[in-house]
């Protein structure tokens, strides 16, 4: 009888022991993709391009003929941003070129927008 009980106490104490060696089950199974953690993407900051030219600064010699598609308000609004005032009545020319009167450093100038956008003085 003794012998009975040891041997039950011995695998009752050896069954415990790998029990508790055994992993624990996860509750949900794991994805058969985990989604990949991809580092954040890091821009450089911009350069200024030198050769770019200043607002308001002419970008071509004499305006661009071509078919202009600007409204006389939207030209006036570039010449406006161009850094000229007082802008007076425009007139869209046989060339698409919107021409015109406007004030820079306290002088009355002769304006034109062509179909680029660009605002010269004339």
């Amino acid at each position: 009888m003794k012998t009975t009980l040891l041997t039950v106490a011995a695998l009752s104490l050896a069954s415990t022991f790998a029990l508790a060696q055994q992993q624990p089950v996860p509750a949900t199974p794991p994805a058969a993709n985990p989604p990949a953690v991809m580092p954040p993407v890091v821009t450089p900051p911009a350069m200024p391009n030198r050769m770019a030219p200043k607002h308001g600064t002419p970008t071509t010699a004499m305006p661009v003929p071509g078919a202009n598609s600007f409204t006389e308000a939207q030209a006036r609004e570039r010449i406006t941003e161009a850094g000229y005032t007082d802008v007076g009545p425009l007139r869209l020319d046989d060339k698409g070129v919107w021409r015109g009167m406007a004030m820079k450093a306290g002088a009355s100038v002769n304006v034109a927008l062509d179909y680029q956008g660009n605002v010269v003085e004339h």
